[in-house]
């Protein structure tokens, strides 16, 4: 069977570094953008025709769907699943955040993989394989302050992963997530500097985590040597969670 991996959110840091790491494990990679695909094109250059486009805004209901129909059009049904799509980190009291900007990320971030999901798991149940790999947070172990709207979806993100991963076992799809501590990537862009200092300082490893850290977790969950390990959240945070 040709393996075919769905990566969404593939333009941030980690999905561009993924794709370079894995390249080689995959007959076709469909990467979903939603602003930028530059650094994807130069992706391609790179690595060749295997690796594919698509833009889709998944705050749109719509955009979601014609992505869903572009992607089974041209690719037909993803073997891997890789899921990154978030917004920004905020730091904010809660009493400062409003509902319109939770659900925008409810939308972005578990909506988005509810309707893709739902869509391809009847094709995967019936071939009796498939593997999706959720990107999750540290958070959903230590819950920090001043992160209620992002540590909320990331939570619902958790128990949709760990609700499929117990209705789909007997069918052999293989569902799971990390979830490292802060990243230093351009994703922080809205934390204060302050802030991801602190919190590099507070880890034992006197660092935040890289990219680097936490693509092998990815890659491995992704491997036939991970065919035995579903609903598992892999926490990546040099020590800073435990247990």
């Amino acid at each position: 069977m040709n393996k075919t991996i769905l990566i969404l959110g593939a333009s941030s840091d980690v999905g561009l570094e993924l794709i370079s790491n894995t390249h080689q494990d995959f007959d076709a990679i469909v990467a979903h953008y939603n602003s930028n695909a530059r650094q994807l094109d130069s992706l391609k250059e790179t690595i060749g025709e295997k690796l594919h486009s698509i833009q889709a805004d998944f705050s749109s209901i719509e955009s979601t769907k014609n992505f869903i129909g572009q992607v089974e059009d041209n690719y037909g049904c993803p073997t891997h699943i890789v899921h990154f799509p978030a917004t920004k980190v905020r730091n904010i009291n809660f009493y400062k955040s409003n509902w319109e900007h939770v659900e925008s990320d409810l939308n972005i971030s578990l909506r988005s993989i509810y309707m893709i999901t739902q869509h391809f798991v009847r094709h995967m149940s019936k071939a009796k394989c498939g593997k999706i790999v959720f990107m999750l947070t540290s958070n959903v172990a230590v819950t920090p302050k001043y992160m209620l709207d992002y540590t909320t979806v990331k939570y619902a993100l958790l128990g949709f992963m760990k609700s499929l991963a117990t209705e789909y076992a007997d069918k052999s799809i293989i569902v799971n997530a990390v979830s490292p501590s802060m990243i230093e990537t351009k994703f922080l862009s809205n934390v204060p500097d302050m802030i991801i200092q602190q919190s590099a300082q507070n880890n034992p490893l006197k660092r935040n985590a890289l990219v680097d850290d936490v693509v092998p977790a990815i890659r491995f969950l992704l491997s036939d040597e991970a065919n035995y390990i579903t609903g598992q959240n892999l926490i990546i945070s040099g020590g800073s969670v435990i247990g």
